[in-house]
């Protein structure tokens, strides 16, 4: 790389940092941390778990945020004068450092970027995912349980929590459905972008003539609710059904009927969950999906006098949205954004970042062209 393309580069990622901190306000993020400071070591923290636990994340979250944009520039700054050491010494191995360091700060800066699209009023939240099976049999059961596998595979590998908080089997193989969280800051908004109507062309495992199968898997993603949403649901407005969990392959799990479903009459959104050892934490585990799908609603009817849905950009639960190829070439393909990658193996063990920031960019445009 000739001198003045270093030096353009270097120029590009310092304004791009610029507009970040701009965007994040360190100092603002730098005040917060020191009052979330001031609260975690009060000795009465923990007298409210909840609280505390909220606490204790959010400063985790904003002191990552500061860390991970100081430590940023200081690689910027450090980049440089490698670069100038390597040139004046003509040290091809200094030059060769210097440039994988290059790449990699490029990298994180996208990725940091990409952070600060992220200004939905829920964007900041933990997500609620759920999979279901949808056309095509039991290739579509065991898609849906792939998907499954690849949002817990990439929640594991950025270290976040999740809970599976129901899972319904298919009777040969996969799942019908299946309803968990990602413990995240920012998952809503990252996950968000998921949402819609994926489709997997493959040979099918199931079909004795080897013949292709496609089939597709739906994926709702919803902000986690939080107390301050106000999300009411009366007593006289809801069913409760209780009845036996079961496992793979139709057999029962539980010897109780713990397993617990909720009918909301008013709009009939149905939730259940099994995952949980007794009744009493299903039922606490189904009315927080309940009430995550009744403020999706509500968002959505708000955002539907201004031509919004509740994921933007007409990205809706039942809008296919992407393809996972394995037969007769291998390629997975957004259908919003166009970008694809030729290994759908990979995608579907977690690596869907590339997937994710393109899908967060184009929604961003897609804001700002209807502005």
């Amino acid at each position: 790389m000739a001198v003045l393309d270093v030096s353009e580069a270097l120029k590009s990622l310092t304004t791009t940092m610029e507009s970040i901190e701009a965007v994040l306000d360190v100092d603002k993020l730098r005040a917060e941390i020191a009052v979330l400071e001031e609260q975690a070591a009060a000795p009465s923290l923990w007298d409210d778990p909840e609280n505390a636990q909220k606490v204790t994340s959010r400063l985790s979250f904003l002191q990552g945020q500061v860390r991970r944009t100081e430590e940023l520039r200081s690689r910027i700054d450090d980049l440089a004068v490698l670069f100038e050491l390597g040139e004046a010494e003509s040290d091809a191995e200094t030059l060769e450092e210097a440039r994988t360091e290059l790449d990699a700060i490029r990298k994180a800066v996208s990725e940091l970027e990409v952070r600060t699209l992220l200004s939905g009023e829920y964007d900041e939240r933990e997500a609620m995912i759920s999979v279901r099976a949808e056309a095509g049999g039991v290739d579509a059961a065991d898609f849906a349980e792939q998907l499954q596998r690849m949002y817990l595979r990439w929640a594991e590998r950025k270290g976040y929590p999740t809970e599976i908080l129901d899972t319904s089997y298919a009777e040969e193989a996969g799942i019908k459905s299946t309803t968990f969280t990602v413990k995240a800051p920012y998952a809503y908004g990252t996950l968000s972008v998921e949402q819609g109507t994926h489709r997997l062309v493959r040979i099918s495992p199931f079909d004795n003539q080897g013949r292709r199968q496609t089939s597709f898997a739906g994926v709702e993603v919803l902000p986690v609710v939080e107390q301050t949403d106000h999300i009411d649901i009366p007593e006289n407005e809801i069913r409760i059904d209780v009845f036996r969990s079961s496992g793979p392959g139709g057999q029962s799990v539980n010897t109780t009927d713990s397993a617990v479903r909720i009918t909301h009459l008013p709009t009939g959104i149905v939730v259940s969950c099994q995952n949980e050892k007794s009744q009493i934490q299903n039922r606490a585990a189904a009315m927080r999906v309940l009430q995550a799908r009744l403020l999706a609603r509500r968002k959505e009817e708000e955002q539907a006098k201004m031509d919004a849905l509740k994921t933007e950009g007409g990205n809706s639960w039942g809008s296919q949205m992407r393809s996972y190829v394995m037969q007769p070439y291998q390629m997975v393909k957004d259908l919003r954004t166009e970008y694809e990658v030729g290994t759908p193996q990979a995608v579907l063990d977690g690596d869907i970042d590339d997937f994710l920031e393109a899908g967060i960019r184009w929604r961003k445009r897609r804001e700002q062209e209807g502005e």
